[in-house]
């Protein structure tokens, strides 16, 4: 079972809205039996809360007609688990997403950027030159940043990690964020972590031209239980959007297969940031 609080509780929203379809009942009726605000419903059921309360849990299932102890239990056990806080929970002030929580969940990752290295291969001299270029944090928060996001990298490394497929852009290759110094050693980096049997990197280059993903950078994410569909993660400056419909996911993951089949395979990939570090080493 996912190790991620917020997949269970996405989980556990998908069960309760389920049951009370199943039920015949609509939200403004199971607020008005349990005197709750009709918004409470709408919140739970929509994965819109933080801790879910087992005695709400409760009464929902007393309502819904769930007699069955093993399903009861099962429902509880996502609800008291998924009030446990994941290490991210200490860095509210810089994830502005639950990406890093999805991420412990997911069983595999699969990720297209344009202009920059994926953040789950940056080495932190390059993640520290994006976050000085941004010019939007103060001096004191750039070091805070790194560890946050050096420590979204270690599901790579944990005994079960996700299988993690990135397509990047030839021209994130290209652009010397940080200098040719940092860019030798990321792209040292990215050739190490090509050789892990989890990680497959391809290079889209920029002789293709126009291709499938033009339109931006995205996330797909799959998690290792049915009950569990897919999300898509797009961000921007400040907010982050969240993909889950059947179509979506299939747009996306149609974008990302076509994308994988312009970039060169992980094989020329590999030999072509090979290539691109001995150029960076001797300019």
């Amino acid at each position: 079972m996912s190790n991620s609080p917020t997949v269970k509780r996405r989980r556990l929203s998908a069960a309760l809205r389920q049951l009370r379809v199943e039920s015949g009942l609509t939200a403004a009726e199971v607020a008005k039996q349990l005197d709750w605000d009709p918004s409470k419903i709408t919140r739970m059921e929509r994965d819109e809360w933080k801790r879910p309360a087992p005695h709400d849990i409760r009464g929902l299932l007393d309502l819904y007609g769930v007699t069955d102890e093993r399903r009861r239990d099962a429902l509880l056990s996502l609800a008291r688990e998924s009030r446990q806080r994941g290490w991210w929970a200490d860095y509210q002030d810089v994830f502005r997403t639950s990406l890093p929580d999805f991420e412990a969940g997911a069983s595999m990752i699969r990720t297209y950027e344009a202009v920059v290295i994926p953040g789950l291969l940056q080495t932190s001299a390059y993640m520290m030159a994006i976050f000085r270029g941004g010019q939007v944090l103060h001096e004191r928060m750039f070091e805070r940043h790194v560890h946050a996001r050096l420590a979204r990298q270690e599901i790579l490394r944990r005994q079960d990690p996700p299988t993690l497929v990135a397509v990047i852009d030839e021209a994130a290759l290209l652009k010397m964020i940080g200098g040719r110094d940092v860019m030798r050693d990321q792209v040292h980096h990215l050739l190490e972590l090509a050789g892990h049997p989890n990680i497959t990197i391809q290079v889209l280059p920029n002789c293709v031209g126009a291709h499938s993903a033009l339109d931006g950078p995205f996330v797909i994410l799959d998690f290792p239980s049915p009950d569990d569909p897919s999300l898509i993660h797009l961000a921007t400056l400040t907010d982050s959007l969240w993909l889950e419909t059947p179509e979506e996911i299939q747009r996306y993951t149609l974008t990302f297969s076509q994308a994988q089949a312009s970039a060169l395979p992980p094989d020329e990939s590999v030999r072509y940031l090979s290539e691109l570090h001995e150029r960076l080493q001797q300019e």
